[in-house]
């Protein structure tokens, strides 16, 4: 790797922990130049403007969603499809609550409101790319057997997305416990509705 290449992953690396702490317009070239020991001109080079690199965090959050959520899951063999659910719900969750109980694709879509900028349209692909992931694992369940046939694989989505939007909700009230316990009762509730009896 050049050492160009090496610069920009150790910035990325640094601007994504940073916008997980503290959300994506946090992100400035100024402040970010400071937090990584280089000059504002120095990181500006490698991005030219404040919107390339929140552009670039969000695609390597992309990758991080990626490595710590859907492929721990994937590359699990011989299990149901409940069993790889839960296994996706549970590294979900973890995801959240590596930043302190939020999201941070759902706090930067709160951030940039309903301007249709090209982080906001990034953000709703990424959001929409995850929803409809969960969906084809829930289909499959119902296509193998495992789930009762009659299911609707959006509307099982749906709610599931409902189960999380709450927790991320009910963790700056209740806190890490109860939330991931409402969570997890919720997701119960739903798995035996699903199954075929």
């Amino acid at each position: 790797m050049s050492k160009g290449k090496v610069t920009r992953e150790y910035i990325l690396t640094t601007a994504f922990q940073l916008a997980s702490e503290n959300g994506l317009e946090s992100l400035t070239i100024g402040g970010l130049a400071k937090l990584c020991g280089m000059s504002k001109s120095g990181l500006f080079a490698h991005f030219n403007s404040k919107d390339n690199l929140q552009l670039a965090v969000l695609n390597h959050a992309n990758e991080v969603f990626r490595e710590r959520v859907i492929t721990p899951a994937r590359v699990l063999e011989g299990i149901s499809v409940e069993q790889k659910l839960r296994t996706l719900l549970n590294n979900w969750l973890g995801w959240n609550h590596s930043f302190q109980g939020s999201c941070m694709f759902l706090d930067a879509w709160r951030e940039q409101g309903l301007e249709q900028t090209d982080i906001q349209i990034a953000l709703k692909e990424t959001v929409a790319t995850w929803v409809q992931y969960l969906s084809i694992q829930i289909q499959k369940g119902i296509d193998s057997g495992e789930f009762r046939h009659d299911i609707d694989a959006e509307q099982a989505t749906f709610e599931l997305y409902g189960l999380y939007l709450s927790a991320h909700t009910f963790y700056s009230i209740k806190g890490h416990e109860k939330s991931e316990q409402f969570f997890w009762n919720g997701v119960e509730r739903f798995m035996e509705s699903w199954k075929v009896k």
